[in-house]
């Protein structure tokens, strides 16, 4: 597991970590990996979960279907990123979404209690990586407002838009890629892909951006 080190050091989970103490607390911590291929299912619905999770090679969605198989896509995973910190505390209920493997991947997964307790070694760094845990379910919930603030909107074209305008803000550009094709956007957004489709094809009609399969340039009065 030492080759994912350079990985782990930019999860949330390990900021301000060292390497070399990250490399001494993969047993403290109960370290363990595990690879899938594309569609294969990391966490099911109504899972009992007892580690959290950190993504090292491939991307996840977490998804849900509903009861007649229309499906709600919550959130992308990529390399780096946690997952399931919500739903592995004690009481904490069952997982409640699919995490499903859209390419190849591997994770590594942490046992939450040892996270959770300062070992008998007593790591240096323990006590960083119980304040990271609760930093990352803070920005957690901030995305979830912030994917809220998108769904709110009352039609397609201003989902769309505000979707847009948050990546470019996050991105730091006016031209970036998203992580979702269409379908997965609009399962994101909510919308009908059809509707979502033809909202965009207006939008690059009226001048607002640019757009090819995930790539888009918002644009202004018709210009870059």
């Amino acid at each position: 597991m030492t080759q994912f080190l350079p990985i782990l050091m930019q999860s949330p989970l390990f900021a301000s970590v060292q390497e070399e103490e990250l490399a001494g607390m993969l047993t403290c911590l109960g370290a363990r990996s595990r690879t899938y291929r594309k569609g294969d299912l990391v966490l099911r619905q109504g899972d009992r979960l007892q580690d959290v999770a950190v993504l090292v090679e491939g991307a996840l969605h977490i998804q849900q279907d509903d009861y007649w198989g229309n499906r709600h896509l919550l959130a992308h995973i990529g390399v780096g990123d946690l997952f399931g910190e919500a739903y592995a505390a004690p009481d904490s209920g069952a997982f409640p979404n699919d995490a499903v493997a859209v390419e190849d991947s591997t994770v590594l997964f942490f046992e939450v209690r040892r996270l959770l307790t300062a070992c008998s070694s007593a790591c240096p760094f323990h006590t960083k990586v119980i304040e990271n845990l609760f930093y990352a379910i803070s920005a957690k919930n901030r995305q979830l407002v912030q994917k809220l603030g998108h769904m709110s909107r009352r039609s397609t074209r201003d989902k769309l838009l505000s979707y847009l305008s948050e990546q470019a803000k996050v991105q730091g550009s006016g031209s970036f890629s998203i992580p979702f094709n269409r379908q997965q956007l609009a399962d994101y957004l909510s919308v009908d892909r059809s509707a979502m489709s033809n909202t965009l094809c207006k939008l690059r009609d009226e001048g607002w951006l640019r757009f090819r399969k995930n790539g888009f340039t918002l644009l202004r009065d018709g210009r870059e």
